[in-house]
């Protein structure tokens, strides 16, 4: 499970990485949110995977703490998700101002030869 989540994080980093290297604004916003999602990913690894391990403990019980997963990270992640969305929602506001004014889509502003 570890591997297959490494290898996510990487790939969706990566893309993420790449789109952003690229000269269109709409590819930029794509690449950026999905570096957020590796991030975000990495942040929710980190409170560990516990198989078959109950979220919380019973009414009037103990349990070793060890063996529950950590809340923060997925905290975290929820607030992270939520700020993610809103800016994403003012690129593309601020993107289409931008292309209204420029009449085009590109970083530097200057439509494509």
């Amino acid at each position: 499970m570890e591997l297959v989540l490494a290898i996510a994080i990487g790939l969706l980093a990566g893309s993420g990485v790449w789109l952003l290297m690229r000269p269109r604004t709409f590819q930029l916003i794509i690449g950026l949110s999905l570096l957020s999602y590796a991030v975000n990913l990495f942040i929710f690894s980190m409170g560990r995977f516990p198989i078959g391990a109950p979220p919380i403990l019973a009414p009037g019980g103990q349990g070793d703490p060890a063996s529950f997963a950590d809340p923060l990270p997925q905290s975290l992640v929820l607030t992270a998700i939520v700020i993610g969305f809103a800016t994403t929602a003012l690129f593309l506001v601020v993107m289409l101002a931008a292309r209204g004014l420029t009449r085009g889509d590109h970083v530097d502003g200057r439509p494509r030869q």
